[in-house]
This record gives structure tokens, C-alpha cells and sequence, in this order.
């Protein structure tokens, strides 16, 4: 039987090294690489092709799991991407769906039950516990805040703690410009404060 080959993408090397372990003893799996980052996972996919990238939401700084999700599937051949962290917001991980992630799991989940959403994944199937399917259902339903790129850009910067007169230095705007942008998104969130916004936003993954 010819052995599924796997890309473990986690910036923390001793979860990389905890789950290669689980692989160690067998023969169907075989991990073929590991990468730190989304933009080394990229560049290994595209020279090992593998089979499944198993692949953290969270990678410091860089590309995020979503992001390196969409980049991984628009390769040819794609692999099929799973994503592995320990953030379950529902945002998270209908963004990760949409990015073409074939599943999300938990790092709670027991060793087998991974290896199962492996083979599953390889496969074409769509990695999902009912419980995270039956959110993900939801959330599509919901109605979704839409914001322009140019508020989205106001509110990551707003983000790092930048001033208006920051922002509108860096988006070479005026003030009122930024006042402006921030009156529209907070009408849009429902928020009625910079912190509010930025927890409404974080809780939706807008940003």
C-alpha cells in the first residue's frame, strides 16, 4: 500500500515534533516535511507535493492559516489542507472552509481520529466533527457585515493602536477621512467604541 504523504505547518516546533510522533510507527503515512511558516509551507508543497498539509491557524507573523490554505489549494496539484489548531470561533473556521481547507480540527482530538480525517482528506472528503459542521451551517446562514476594503484597512491599523493621525499618515488621508471610515464601520459592527469595534471585528475574523 502505497504510504499518504503529509506537511505538518506549525511555527511551534515541539507541536510539529508531538505530531510527526504520531506517525512515527506507521506505514500508510509519511510525513514528508515540516514547515514554520505559511510562506515555507508554500514553497516545500510546491517541491514535495504532498498528499495532506495538516497546517495551524495561528502562525505568528506572515501568512495565516486561512491565507496559506488558499495559496496551498491554488497549486497544481493542490494537497488537501486541514487545518490543526486549538481556535474553534466559528468566523475562523468557515473562513478556512472557504479558503478550500478540506477540514478543521480541534488539537484535543484524539491520535486515530486524526488519522482517519487524513485519509479522509486524501480522498476528496470533507473533515468535519457534526458539531463544527452544524456552526459552520449557521454562521452561512447568518447575515454577514461587509466591509470595504478601505474600512478594513482603516481597522487593522486601528488594530495596532495607530492614532487617526497615524492612520490617515500611513493611507495618505485626512483625519476627518479616517473619522469618517470609522463612523461607517462602527454603524456596520454595531459598535460604539474603538474596543468594541476591534473585539466585534477579531470575533467575526475580519481581522
Amino acid at each position: 500500500m502505497t504510504a499518504l504523504t503529509v506537511l505538518l505547518v506549525d511555527d511551534h516546533p515541539i507541536v510539529r515534533a508531538g505530531v510527526r510522533s504520531l506517525f512515527d510507527r506507521r506505514d500508510d503515512i509519511d510525513v514528508v516535511g515540516e514547515a514554520a511558516s505559511g510562506e515555507e509551507a508554500i514553497a516545500l508543497a510546491r517541491h514535495l507535493h504532498p498528499d495532506v498539509v495538516l497546517c495551524d491557524l495561528r502562525l505568528g507573523e506572515g501568512m495565516n492559516g486561512v491565507q496559506t490554505t488558499a495559496a496551498l489549494r491554488a497549486q497544481d496539484p493542490a494537497p488537501a489542507v486541514i487545518i490543526l489548531t486549538t481556535f474553534d470561533r466559528d468566523a475562523e473556521i468557515l473562513g478556512a472552509i472557504e479558503a478550500g481547507a478540506a477540514g478543521y480540527l480541534l488539537k484535543d482530538i484524539a491520535p486515530e481520529d486524526i488519522v482517519r480525517a487524513i485519509r479522509q482528506a486524501a480522498a476528496g472528503g470533507l473533515v468535519l466533527t457534526p458539531e463544527l459542521s452544524e456552526r459552520v451551517v449557521q454562521v452561512m446562514r447568518a447575515p454577514r457585515v461587509r466591509l470595504t476594503e478601505r474600512e478594513l484597512d482603516v481597522l487593522r491599523l486601528l488594530d495596532t493602536g495607530s492614532s487617526n493621525r497615524e492612520i490617515a499618515k500611513t493611507l495618505f488621508v485626512t483625519e476627518a477621512t479616517v473619522k469618517t471610515h470609522l463612523v461607517h464601520v462602527f454603524e456596520k459592527l454595531g459598535a460604539d467604541s474603538r474596543a468594541r469595534a476591534l473585539a466585534i471585528a477579531r470575533e467575526s475574523g475580519l481581522i
